[in-house]
């Protein structure tokens, strides 16, 4: 029940139709102090690490050949990012690679900047390189509180599409609906003596897009179903998410204690995600139908 209600609870990840009694600026206003506010960065699992703000999750994968950075934050928390990774004994530099899972604010903020310092090759979902590219939200394309610094994408994938650094190999999956060209990944990481299977979700909530009507884009109802069908037959021993409250983040670093089993290794959690997202979708295209008749 604690991440049914965390999960509802993340602006631009979790907006409902709740924005038409706000203005956009306001909630995104009162999300903002957490998703700036810095965090220490900590070891995931294996080689995946944390680097993050409180609010905003971002990942570092390292590999002696150099390391992979997925998402950003907001433009302003760029310098915590790179603080992080240094204080975990690694080198902004040698970042080669940064992946996008989706194409917002709050997970692009940084993305031009950190490209620029890293000189790493951005991959993003195919039907996200223009709105990379041009620094916005599909469908608010005029909504200054949602615009980003515009950045280069040098890779596009597709679902079964592999990217490989090292000895660590990701597997893209197309999962579109929040927006058009989200991407989740996969990869396998060590656990000790075990292998685990890890998916960094791109996610999957209704968030400020339209499903009816005029939607955000083309198929957008037909996307979102089709990434519940592939969550609910994809199975992962760790579920790793663009907001830390998706996967109960800091309940599950709380209990973290040398000698004592990982807590973010839990079977079947995101399926339960999965199914927790599928009736918050439901519900949502329920309520705009009604609003439009």
């Amino acid at each position: 029940m604690r991440l049914i209600i965390s999960a509802a609870a993340c602006v631009l990840g979790m907006f409902t139709a709740t924005a038409h009694a706000q203005s956009l600026k306001e909630l995104l206003e009162k999300s903002l102090a957490r998703w700036n506010k810095p965090t220490e960065p900590f070891t995931l699992i294996g080689n995946i690490h944390y680097v993050g703000t409180d609010g905003l999750a971002v990942y570092l994968i390292t590999t002696p050949q150099g390391h992979v950075l997925i998402d950003t934050a907001m433009p302003e928390a760029t310098p915590q990012i790179k603080s992080s990774v240094e204080k975990l004994g690694f080198k902004v530099a040698d970042i080669k690679l940064l992946i996008n899972t989706h194409a917002h604010i709050d997970h692009t903020g940084g993305l031009a900047e950190m490209k620029l310092a890293s000189g790493g090759q951005l991959i993003a979902g195919e039907a996200d390189k223009p709105l990379l590219e041009g620094g916005y939200y599909p469908g608010r394309e005029t909504a200054a509180e949602l615009k980003f610094p515009p950045v280069k994408v040098d890779r596009t994938v597709k679902s079964g599409d592999t990217v490989t650094l090292g000895d660590v190999t990701l597997t893209a999956h197309a999962t579109p609906g929040h927006s058009p060209g989200c991407t989740s990944w996969s990869m396998n990481v060590r656990d000790g003596a075990e292998t685990r299977s890890v998916i960094f979700f791109c996610s999957a909530t209704v968030a400020l897009n339209r499903l009816v009507g005029m939607p955000t884009h083309p198929g957008i109802v037909e996307d979102y179903q089709k990434t519940f069908a592939w969550g609910r037959g994809t199975k992962a021993d760790v579920l790793l998410a663009p907001h830390p409250e998706m996967y109960g983040m800091a309940e599950k670093r709380a209990k973290v204690a040398p000698g004592s089993p990982n807590p973010f290794v839990v079977p079947g959690e995101f399926n339960a995600y999965i199914g927790t997202l599928e009736k918050a979708f439901d519900a949502g295209l329920a309520k705009q139908k009604a609003e439009v008749k």
